[in-house]
C-alpha cells in the first residue's frame, strides 16, 4: 500500500485521490509543529479570556454571549453533537474518505487551532478504514457543518461508522480499529465541523471523473468522424490559431492524433465540404469543457490547501480572527460552470448518434442479422430530459446564513451528467427538422 505524506507544501489533487483510493497518510514533523503553533494561539486566547467566537462565546445568534468556565469545557462537544443531522442515503465511502483527508490537510495548514490529537485521530481513521456514516442531505448555509459533524462524532466515539464491511457504533468501530477516541479540547470541535471537507473532497472526485469524461468524449467524436467519413477541416491547426483558446486547441490536437493514419486525413475523402454542427463544433464545445475542468481543478486545489476556519488562528499575529474563508464561492461557481460544459458535450454526443444511425444504413447494402448498439439513439433520447434538467442551477438561492446546499453541498450535477455522455431527448417531428443541421 502506498503512502501519502502531508507536508508544509500544498497537497496535490493526485495525492488526495491516492488517499481516497486507499493510500496511507502520514504527517511530517514540520506539519506537527505548525499544528502545535496554531493550537498555542488558541491556548493563549483561553488564558487571556479573550472573546472568541465558538471558543469563549456561543455561536450563531448567541455570538456575543460569553461562556462560563464550565461551559467552555463543554462547548466543543456541544457543537459537534448539536450540528449532526441529515437525511437520505449515506455518502459513498470515497466521498467520506475524501472529506476526512481534506479536513486533515486543512488542519495541517496551521490555521485551524486544532490539537495534534485531532489531526492524529483523522489520520488513524483513514489508515484503519473507519468510515463515518454521513447523510447525503444535510447542511444549509455556509460550510459543511452537518456532514462534517457526522465525521467528528465518530472521532470522539459517538455516531455510527462502517468498519471492515460492518455498520457499528462509532465507539465500537474505533475500538476494533485500535483507535483511542478524541477528547475534545480548546477549539477542536469547531475546527472539525466548521469546514468544507465534503464539498471540496466531492468536487475533487468530480474533477477527476470529468477529466476522464473529456478524454472519452474526444475518442467518441473521433470514432464518429471515422464512421461517418466526416470532414477533418474542424481540427486543422489554422482553426486553433484563429481562435487560440487553450482547451479548443488541445481538443483539436488530441483528435488529430487519434485520427493519425485514418483515411479521413487524405485529401478528397470526406463526403461533404461541411458537416453538421454536432461534428463541426466539437473542438469548441469539448474545448470549453477542458477550460472549465481546469478552472474547477484550480478552485479545488486552492480550497484543499486553504485555512478556511472561522475563527482563523493566525500564528504571525498571535490572534484568532473572525472571517468568511469558510465560504467557497469560487469553487461553487466553478463546479456550476463545469456542469453546464458537461451538458453541452453530452448534447453533441446525442446529436451525433442520430447521424451515426443515418450513416450506418447509408453505407450498408442491407442490415446485418445483428448490430449491437444500433438502437442506442432511443435510450439516449429518453435520457436527454435529465441532461437538460442539469442545466438548471443546483444552488437555487441564498438564505441569510449563506447559499443553500443540496446533498453534499454543491452536489455538482457534473457528477450525474458525466455518466450520461450519450444522453439524448425524445423529440417531435418539428424538433427533428429543426435539428437536422445539428
Amino acid at each position: 500500500m502506498s503512502t501519502v505524506t502531508i507536508t508544509e507544501e500544498p497537497l496535490g489533487l493526485e495525492n488526495l485521490l491516492a488517499i481516497v483510493d486507499g493510500a496511507r497518510v502520514e504527517l511530517t514533523d514540520g506539519v506537527r509543529s505548525a499544528i502545535a503553533a496554531s493550537r498555542a494561539v488558541v491556548d493563549r486566547a483561553l488564558a487571556n479570556s479573550d472573546a472568541v467566537y465558538g471558543l469563549t462565546t456561543q455561536v450563531g445568534h448567541g455570538k456575543d454571549t460569553r461562556l462560563s468556565e464550565e461551559q467552555i469545557r463543554d462547548e466543543q462537544m456541544y457543537l459537534v453533537m448539536s450540528n449532526n443531522g441529515g437525511f437520505g442515503q449515506p455518502l459513498p465511502d470515497a466521498v467520506v474518505r475524501a472529506a476526512m483527508a481534506v479536513r486533515l490537510n486543512g488542519i495541517a495548514r496551521g490555521g485551524s487551532g486544532a490539537s495534534r490529537a485531532a489531526a492524529d485521530v483523522l489520520a488513524a481513521m483513514l489508515n484503519a478504514g473507519v468510515y463515518p456514516i454521513v447523510p447525503e442531505i444535510s447542511s444549509v448555509g455556509a460550510a459543511d457543518f452537518q456532514t462534517m459533524a457526522a465525521i467528528a462524532e465518530v472521532a470522539v466515539g459517538q455516531g455510527r461508522a462502517a468498519y471492515q464491511g460492518e455498520l457499528l457504533p462509532g465507539a465500537e468501530a474505533l475500538r476494533r480499529a485500535g483507535i483511542t477516541p478524541l477528547v475534545l479540547s480548546g477549539k477542536d470541535g469547531l475546527a472539525l465541523i466548521s469546514a468544507n471537507g465534503v464539498s471540496v473532497g466531492h468536487a475533487a472526485l468530480v474533477v477527476a471523473r470529468s477529466e476522464r469524461t473529456a478524454e472519452a468524449a474526444d475518442i467518441a467524436a473521433a470514432l464518429s468522424m471515422e464512421a461517418t467519413v466526416a470532414n477533418p477541416s474542424i481540427i486543422h491547426p489554422a482553426v486553433g490559431r484563429a481562435k487560440p483558446i487553450p482547451g479548443q486547441v488541445a481538443v483539436a490536437d488530441h483528435i488529430r492524433q487519434l485520427l493519425t493514419g485514418s483515411r479521413l486525413m487524405q485529401p478528397g475523402v470526406a463526403l461533404s465540404v461541411q458537416d453538421a454542427l454536432s461534428f463541426r463544433v466539437v473542438p469548441q464545445v469539448h474545448g470549453a469543457l477542458r477550460e472549465y475542468i481546469s478552472a474547477a481543478r484550480n478552485a479545488v486545489t486552492v480550497e484543499l490547501n486553504a485555512a478556511d476556519d472561522n475563527p482563523l488562528a493566525s500564528v504571525p499575529d498571535q490572534t484568532l480572527i473572525s472571517n468568511g474563508n469558510f465560504h467557497p464561492i469560487v469553487l461553487a461557481i466553478a463546479t456550476d460552470a463545469l456542469r453546464i460544459a458537461l451538458v453541452h458535450v453530452g448534447q453533441l454526443s446525442e446529436r451525433r448518434m442520430a447521424h451515426l444511425w443515418d450513416a450506418y444504413f447509408r453505407q450498408m447494402a442491407r442490415p446485418p442479422t445483428a448490430a449491437y448498439g444500433l438502437r442506442l439513439r432511443y435510450p439516449a433520447a429518453a435520457l436527454f430530459p435529465e441532461l437538460e434538467a442539469a442545466l438548471r442551477t443546483r444552488n437555487p438561492g441564498h438564505t441569510a446564513a449563506g447559499p443553500r446546499r443540496r446533498r453534499s453541498q454543491y452536489r455538482c450535477a457534473a457528477e450525474r451528467t458525466e455518466d450520461r455522455r450519450g444522453a439524448g431527448t425524445a423529440r417531435g417531428p418539428a424538433r427533428d427538422r429543426a435539428d437536422a443541421r445539428a
